[in-house]
């Protein structure tokens, strides 16, 4: 399935944290990757995950060890009723992008039409270049609010990998990462990420397991239809994303290592 050309090497989970929390199974730090002019990436500032809903007595210490202070929410309204994630002391900032996908393969296992493994597939991929067409503006405001809280934060959805993977692959493609290094970071959810007995799920095997996995040919939609539509990643930041000059460079001053 994986005939793109982004890499699709396996990242080795030992090069970046793998369990900061125990109730929280793809928590991690997006720092230490280089960006742009060979700058890191600030560790401690951004963080990504799955739903929190789970996270442990010890794990509510460690977040606020972390010092966070924000947690933006890319769940749907029946995702944030169904697991409730708020964290004491973290203000929370709902950013809803619908779980569509799911929606639709349960329309279709209702239905008795089951789908392939392939046309599962295509399926991720249509919700990626909606992702990225569609959801354009929650992910501008996503970059909005990046460049007013200076704070360190948390972004996530249910689990932290598609909504969440696509907003970290814009974020550190606008830090100047190259491609291969996000696509690396990208697929660490296949390492690190544990199908929580708090989210429900049902249907055939082949589905489930693409549903939730992520492979480089999603991401690859995504990029594809920014190109299409907007010409290029650097004319998608600039008008969708609202990144112009000034705030491009203001973002990559907070968030790359002088």
């Amino acid at each position: 399935m994986n005939t793109t050309t982004l890499s699709s090497t396996e990242p080795d989970p030992a090069e970046r944290p793998t369990r900061l929390l125990q109730g929280a199974s793809n928590f991690r730090d997006l720092g230490g990757l280089v960006g742009l002019d060979q700058r890191r990436v600030r560790r401690g500032r951004v963080y990504r995950s799955d739903h929190l809903a789970g996270l442990t007595p010890d794990d509510l210490r460690t977040v606020l060890a972390l010092g966070l202070t924000h947690r933006i929410d890319f769940r749907g309204a029946g995702e944030r009723q169904a697991l409730p994630s708020d964290v004491p002391g973290v203000t929370a900032l709902s950013l809803a992008i619908e779980p569509t996908v799911v929606h639709q393969v349960n329309a279709l296992l209702q239905s008795g039409q089951a789908p392939t493994q392939a046309e599962t597939v295509e399926l991720m991929c249509q919700t990626y270049r909606l992702f990225a067409l569609k959801g354009a503006p929650v992910y501008a405001r996503f970059f909005q609010h990046l460049l007013e809280q200076t704070t360190p934060l948390v972004f996530h959805c249910t689990a932290g990998k598609d909504r969440t993977g696509f907003a970290a692959a814009l974020l550190l493609s606008a830090l100047g990462v190259p491609r291969e290094d996000i696509v690396h970071d990208y697929l660490l959810t296949n390492r690190l990420y544990v199908r929580s007995s708090l989210v429900e799920s049902h249907g055939p095997d082949h589905v489930m397991d693409v549903l939730w996995s992520v492979q480089p040919v999603f991401l690859e939609a995504a990029f594809k239809a920014i190109d299409e539509e907007h010409g290029g990643l650097d004319n998608y930041l600039a008008g969708p994303m609202g990144l112009g000059g000034q705030e491009l460079q203001r973002l990559r001053d907070s968030l790359l290592e002088a």
